[in-house]
């Protein structure tokens, strides 16, 4: 059995697609339990359409969103990444491994440079996973993936429509000044809640605390564009790898 997993973003969802037409007993998993926006709900009822097979939730058993996690860990963030990302997504997905035993996990890197070192260093780091990257493979940038399911009839998610590089959790903790602000105006609830957040654990999620931001600070051309998948991304920030430059080379890799 493999294990594809889906994060109701643009890659990750042309992923699973490709997926069950290329290999044999493929169950999707979606790790739910976090602030997202509700349409994606019809997103997701969407897809299963789409592939004609369920998309299994699971979700931490602890907490509810990454909110909860600040207030009782009592931090933000640490050399070693963010804690929601750990305990809402990698521990999730750590604790299915050993109930599934999957012989392959699958998932949805996208054709890009920096994706492409991802997918190399998590190879290195998690052998054991024994990772497929069904859109490195038939490379498939997001932009393409945004294609496939506009052609197959599937609106992408609405966080995307309203100018956010990706579906994470809304108020992620990797966004700069500009994504800040824009959650103040999109949401401001969420703004709101994190600000008190960070006053009262005494840490901020970017090194001016949001209580400080002002509304015209922030520029997006120039703010890191981030991803938040089932491990934190600062495990895999290394220096490109020469394997990432012999892939898109398009030369084999052992």
């Amino acid at each position: 059995m493999k294990i594809a997993w889906f994060s109701c973003g643009i890659t990750s969802a042309v992923a699973c697609k490709i997926a069950l037409r290329d290999y044999e007993d493929v169950q999707l998993y979606y790790i739910a339990g976090m602030l997202v926006h509700p349409d994606n709900d019809r997103f997701i009822s969407d897809c299963e359409k789409w592939y004609g097979q369920k998309i299994n939730i699971v979700e931490n058993w602890k907490y509810k969103n990454h909110f909860e996690v600040f207030k009782k860990q009592n931090y933000i963030n640490s050399p070693y990444g963010a804690p929601c990302t750990k305990i809402l997504k990698k521990d999730v997905r750590t604790k299915l491994e050993k109930e599934l035993n999957p012989e392959n996990q699958i998932f949805g890197f996208e054709f890009s440079k920096k994706e492409i070192n991802r997918a190399v260093r998590f190879s290195e780091q998690y052998p054991n996973s024994n990772p497929l990257y069904p859109l490195i493979e038939n490379r498939l940038n997001k932009n393409e993936c945004a294609g496939i399911l506009q052609n197959a009839g599937i609106d992408i998610p609405a966080m995307y429509k309203l100018g956010y590089n990706n579906n994470n959790c809304i108020g992620c903790v990797k966004g700069g000044k500009y994504y800040w602000n824009q959650i103040r105006k999109d949401f401001p609830d969420v703004f709101n809640e994190m600000m008190n957040i960070e006053n009262s654990i005494g840490a901020s999620a970017m090194k001016t605390p949001l209580k400080d931001l002002k509304e015209t600070e922030g520029n997006k051309n120039e703010e890191v564009q981030f991803e938040c998948g089932l491990f934190c991304e600062i495990e895999f920030a290394d220096l490109i790898s020469d394997k990432t430059l012999k892939i898109l080379n398009n030369k084999i890799v052992n």
